[in-house]
């Protein structure tokens, strides 16, 4: 029988990565703090009657638009019953109805990991990093660009519960295209919760596949645990513009109802998927997201659930999506001001590019969508490491080159400290005038942790530096993740719940033959 997650605990070795992380005062078992909890303001763009008008906007596209939601009379009828108006698939709102259906969706929540010291708080001032989703592709430096497999996606799995500035696995970190279609899912549940402790995503490729997510959490936790904790989310979007389809509200629905979490994400390209302006772009997001978020409290008021936004440019001579641009900078900044007057958890993207690789276009890119989402106050930045070619491919070293920007935002985001220990008025007084401080007391006791550390980064000298052989930073990335992986050590579960995960995949999948489209 499964047992509550504080029976299940397991310290895991956590490799390079997370002793260098243990020297940080606050660390959890296997590295540093399970999330953050921000010290810096955020930045505010737009002021009150900015945000008036596209709340207004918003609720127009609602109720002379409306939006449909094709194949799923189960969701017409939950939003029909709630007062909307519905003409076959089309939806319609009054203004102000979807928001205030939005109201019993929690400001904060909790979301239990399999180890206890993992679990990780949703709103407020608090920040949680996940990884990549959804590329069918992977590269490394050795490898170079190929179909992502199931041995590809255990390994983004372990590199995660390595690296101790992610602090949520994701869910499809990438396409195991070596498995089944119908089944692959199964595969990935199991290694989020066999090669990791963190908390996870499950699939919402289909209803089905949601309800086996969530049976195999109720393994692991129990289902008495599951009923009243969340463990799980499905990330859910939007077939933007204004469309949800059954595939999607299906696997909602089907977290909602289980008091499980889900995260609501309009998907638009400005331009393609909505007007080409951001401020009608915005709007027409945040009328999608409410809807979502909406569904889910007429499923279960008071279900988790998180308000989410992809939102970017394209470039309209060739179609192709661009990021780190300053037109997807301002949609971020004032979309999420739009999530805190809702009072939700907000998520948006983090390190996106459209290089092919981890080269400069790709860090300038990335920093330019990464630092956004930081000043706009975000809750849970999905994307946060590993993206690269618009989503189409998870690169390895591009995968450890953002978890190390990630340690640095870390550091930048708990604020500047101003206590008698960071004034150093005794290492003034021994120093004295002229003289330097590497030698004071003052220093000895401060140096391990005055200063975030880049692991990646090279500071030796040129004729060091090219003794070591005149690595770059893809090099070096390519070292860091083959030595994290050889290092891996699994963290501990009981063997009877493994046992019973895996008697359950074998029979899900002995049920159905193989499916590959």
């Amino acid at each position: 029988m499964a047992v509550a997650p504080d029976r299940k605990r397991g310290r895991g070795g956590g490799g390079r990565a997370a002793r260098v992380a243990r020297r940080k005062p606050g660390n959890t078992t296997a590295g540093a703090s399970a999330y953050i909890t921000r010290k810096i303001p955020v930045y505010e763009l737009l002021a009150e009657e900015g945000l008036v008008r596209l709340e207004n906007h918003a609720d127009w596209i609602l109720a002379e638009v409306g939006l449909e939601i094709r194949g799923d009379p189960v969701a017409l009828r939950l939003f029909k019953d709630a007062g909307a108006s519905v003409d076959g698939e089309r939806v319609r709102f009054d203004r102000g109805h979807v928001r205030s259906l939005c109201k019993t969706a929690p400001k904060t929540f909790t979301m239990h990991a399999r180890n206890p010291e993992r679990s990780i708080e949703f709103g407020g001032d608090n920040l949680i990093f996940a990884p990549a989703y959804g590329p069918p592709f992977v590269t490394d430096l050795t490898g170079g660009r190929r179909y992502g497999t199931i041995q590809d996606f255990d390994n983004f799995i372990k590199l995660t519960y390595l690296t101790p500035w992610l602090h949520h696995q994701s869910g499809t970190v990438c396409e195991p295209v070596d498995v089944a279609v119908n089944k692959r899912h199964l595969d990935m549940v199991y290694a989020h919760l066999r090669y990791s402790d963190k908390p996870f995503m499950g699939s919402v490729t289909a209803p089905g596949r949601a309800e086996d997510s969530l049976a195999m959490a109720r393994i692991v936790f129990g289902q008495a645990y599951v009923e009243n904790h969340l463990v799980i989310q499905g990330n859910i979007n939007v077939n933007s513009p204004l469309v949800y389809d059954d595939t999607m509200t299906g696997a909602l629905r089907t977290y909602a109802a289980a008091n499980q979490g889900n995260v609501v994400s309009p998907f638009i390209l400005g331009g393609a998927m909505s007007p080409v302006t951001q401020a009608a772009l915005i709007a027409q997001a945040h009328a999608e997201a409410m809807v979502g978020i909406a569904l889910t409290q007429l499923v279960r008021k008071g279900a988790p659930v998180v308000y989410g936004s992809f939102l970017t440019t394209m470039d309209l001579k060739t179609g192709a999506p661009t990021f780190g641009t300053p037109e997807s900078t301002l949609a971020c900044l004032a979309i999420a001001q739009l999530c805190r007057r809702l009072g939700l958890p907000f998520r948006c993207g983090g390190h996106l590019t459209a290089s092919k690789i981890a080269d400069a276009q790709a860090m300038q890119e990335s920093a330019d969508t990464m630092n956004p989402a930081i000043m706009a106050g975000a809750n849970f930045i999905f994307q946060a490491a590993g993206w690269l070619e618009g989503g189409l491919t998870i690169g390895y070293e591009k995968f450890v080159m953002d978890a190390d920007r990630c340690g640095m935002i870390h550091r930048m985001v708990e604020g500047l400290s101003l206590d008698d220990n960071e004034l150093a008025a005794d290492a003034f007084l021994e120093a004295g005038i002229g003289k330097n401080f590497l030698g004071v007391a003052h220093t000895m006791r401060n140096f391990e942790t005055a200063n975030h550390r880049a692991e990646l980064a090279d500071t030796n000298s040129f004729e060091q530096w090219t003794d070591n052989g005149s690595k770059d930073t893809q090099q070096r990335a390519f070292e860091q993740w083959t030595r994290m992986l050889a290092e891996y050590q699994a963290p501990p579960i009981d063997p009877g719940v493994d046992e019973e995960l895996n008697a359950f995949i074998a029979k899900r999948k002995a049920s159905a033959a193989d499916a590959w489209y």
